[in-house]
């Protein structure tokens, strides 16, 4: 059955489980400590996505998927004065909703109080592998939305996703994703769009930037980006990168001199380290890396950046092989990406796993990272000083009963002299999401 767009479901949320009672014990060093965080999704849930609203509410979304039941994308909306909303409210229900622990969906919030969602959905003749990337906006604070059932335009049977919001005004957006489309599907879609560009000039039209790369490097994942309105007409594409990793996820934040992408380039070698791109005075600018890693690998990691940004500052983390080695590391930049300082090594080892989070709140940086060893998964969570320059506290935030990808993708948000974390964890095979508030 195919997506519908539902204005309410009237679903109970499960009673909040209680703390355990028993408080956390202090760290070693610093003063935070980790609490447990309810919250209201189900059981089943997995996916999460955690974004801050421009009146500073928080908003977790999150997928439920439950057997012999069609897949729920949900949301609820957070805040430290008054908790959660009473109910989370249903964004889309349906069996060709995914369910993906790496290609997730998001939420954003922009200042004319709209909320934005992004989710992907299977074709039913795809073999679990064609995709469309959806977009849907929300005037009601959630209660309906209007849908934009495929952003890719292409009707090729390739996969899209790992996409990426970010606002570009007070009621637009711009959106990055990855492409499966081949070279000449994207010229023609390219020429098509540059055809029927809306005329009213809306400055989410002005994505479309500028076009590098070759389109013939061959039939490769491409990062394409586009600006959609308040009323999800959109610009034209613009292909960022023509030959990226396959199915690492995309990053977007934005700095004082616009918006920027970090990704996972692809180079003809094999060579996959990390790349950014920047919105600027009405162009794209060309890729950089944030650090020559070198590793070469002949398949996709399942292993994008994550980055954070307050002004000009911008902190982006990475997992990598160097000389076949794993490590996690963490870089900064204070000119909004245009340049990044030597990395920092945040873990290494074997049993390290390639799927962390950022923070920075202007005083310190934020990072959280798995591990996985013989008797179970642990997540972690550090505090770094302004410049990286210090581990300021490393604290256990726990043990998991997931393994291996089940675990899904870490969302880190840090603000108002504390942090949110939330994770998808695995309790008797059944997926859970799980949170933690990290205060003084």
């Amino acid at each position: 059955m195919n997506i519908r767009i539902v204005s309410a479901l009237a679903v109970a949320a499960l009673a909040l489980a209680a703390c355990s009672g028993k408080a956390p014990p202090k760290p070693a060093h610093g003063n935070f400590t980790a609490q447990v965080w309810p919250l209201p999704a189900e059981a089943g849930s997995m996916a999460p996505d955690l974004v801050r609203t421009p009146d500073g509410r928080i908003l977790l979304s999150w997928i439920n998927r439950r057997e012999g039941r069609r897949n729920v994308f949900q949301f609820s909306s957070y805040t430290e004065a008054d908790g959660w909303q009473s109910q989370p409210r249903t964004i889309a229900i349906g069996n060709s909703l995914a369910a993906s622990a790496a290609n997730t969906p998001h939420l954003l919030a922009t200042r004319d109080g709209a909320l934005w969602a992004q989710w992907l959905q299977t074709r039913p003749d795809g073999g679990g592998h064609d995709a469309d990337v959806v977009l849907a906006r929300s005037r009601d604070g959630g209660m309906s939305w209007a849908q934009m059932t495929r952003v890719n335009d292409d009707s090729a049977p390739a996969e899209h996703g790992f996409a990426a919001l970010w606002p570009t005004g007070d009621d637009s957006i711009g959106m990055a994703w990855l492409d499966g489309r081949k070279p000449a599907d994207a010229e023609a879609a390219q020429a098509g769009h540059e055809a029927t560009m809306p005329a009213d000039g809306h400055d989410a039209h002005a994505m479309a930037g500028m076009q590098h790369g070759d389109e013939d490097a061959g039939a490769s994942t491409q990062v394409r980006v586009n600006g959609f309105d308040m009323n999800l007409r959109r610009g034209a594409d613009v292909v960022l990168d023509p030959h990226s990793c396959d199915c690492c996820q995309i990053s977007a934040v934005i700095t004082g001199k616009g918006p920027l992408l970090a990704y996972r380039a692809r180079s003809a070698e094999e060579v996959r380290d990390i790349a950014t791109q920047r919105f600027e005075n009405g162009a794209w600018s060309a890729p950089k890396l944030v650090h020559a890693d070198g590793w070469k690998i002949q398949a996709c990691p399942v292993s994008g950046p994550a980055l954070a940004s307050q002004g000009n500052d911008v902190v982006v983390v990475w997992y990598s092989e160097r000389d076949g080695k794993p490590v996690l590391q963490m870089a900064r930049s204070r000119d909004a990406g245009g340049s990044f300082e030597a990395p920092v090594t945040v873990d290494t080892g074997d049993a390290v796993l390639g799927r962390a989070a950022v923070a920075f709140d202007g005083q310190q940086a934020w990072v959280a990272w798995l591990r996985e060893e013989t008797q179970g998964q642990t997540l972690y969570l550090a505090r770094y000083s302004a410049d990286l320059s210090r581990q300021l506290q490393k604290i256990t935030v726990a043990k998991l009963g997931a393994r291996g990808m089940a675990s899904g993708y870490l969302k880190l948000l840090a603000g108002d002299g504390m942090a949110w974390l939330v994770w998808t964890d695995s309790v008797n095979g059944v997926a859970h999401l799980k949170g933690t508030r990290i205060t003084r």
